[in-house]
């Protein structure tokens, strides 16, 4: 039978032997085990971020994979740990913190269970008073037993009820007037410095807007406008001029914002999350 491959993804960055650890631990589980980084640089407790990354990259890889997602500001506190199965055949071991948000919407949990601590947890490497570092010692070990097949996923522990999911309130953009449309930047991409807003590319074309078209855009934090100015709408930042801003349709097929070899959010001071919205008027 072929064995999952294992994709973790955390806050922990490289700079100290956390990653390392719990690579060490799923070999020490079953040495032929496939581990590939999705990210460990994941803003600090950032489980929306967490959430997002998930979403943004699962359904790339085959059918089967089991990806660990450790950004838990709860750490060793009630929080479920937990194992969910997506509709769409993927596992996810991870705190349920709001982590499975945008998966959940996006694809669909099948089955959550709670992670036994008393039989898939680390044991005998002096690591049973620790409750800081489940990363290493619940979630990647408790993923490398499922991914070779030491144990199924009902034996994973109790199954509980999908409503008890912890989720974050996503919210959907609007068309106003036929020629407006209001959304949030839901994400960045932070080597580019591009934002991402929560608006698909098939609600600017059921607006009747098209690429080459010059938009208004409005930006504001909290209601307090931070740019505004007529942009290039199209398929790509080369479309405009090196430096120049421009509105594009990302990876995601979501509307975005980028400056052409340059960085949006550090040229104009834009962030993302909920307070700040965003208005595109043809």
């Amino acid at each position: 039978m072929e064995k999952a491959i294992l994709v973790f993804q955390t806050d922990f960055t490289y700079k100290e032997g956390a990653v390392c650890s719990m690579y060490g631990v799923v070999k020490s589980v079953d040495r032929s085990l496939e581990i590939i980084t999705g990210t460990h640089d994941i803003p600090q407790f950032d489980t929306w971020s967490a959430s997002y990354r998930l979403y943004q990259s699962m359904k790339f890889w085959p059918e089967g994979t089991v990806f660990v997602s450790v950004v838990d500001p709860g750490v060793g506190t009630p929080r479920k740990a937990s194992v969910a199965l997506t509709n769409n055949g993927y596992y996810i071991v991870t705190p349920d913190n709001g982590s499975l948000t945008h998966v959940d919407k996006e694809f669909g949990i099948k089955e959550i269970r709670e992670i036994d601590e008393n039989v898939n947890r680390l044991k005998g490497k002096d690591t049973e008073e620790v409750s800081i570092f489940h990363g290493r010692d619940l979630f990647g070990f408790c993923a490398a037993k499922l991914a070779s097949g030491i144990i199924s996923f009902q034996e994973v522990g109790p199954a509980y009820s999908k409503d008890e999911i912890v989720r974050f309130p996503i919210l959907n953009p609007t068309i106003e007037g036929g020629n407006t449309i209001k959304g949030i930047f839901e994400i960045n991409d932070p080597n580019f410095g591009n934002l991402w807003t929560n608006i698909p590319l098939s609600v600017f074309k059921k607006a009747g807007f098209e690429f080459g078209d010059y938009l208004d855009l409005r930006i504001c934090h909290k209601g307090v406008e931070k740019f505004s100015e007529k942009l290039l709408f199209h398929k790509s930042f080369g479309f405009a001029e090196k430096g120049a801003p421009v509105i594009y349709n990302n990876e995601l097929m979501k509307i975005s914002l980028a400056v052409s070899q340059g960085s949006f959010c550090e040229k104009y001071g834009i962030d993302y999350g909920s307070d700040w919205t965003v208005e595109f008027r043809k």
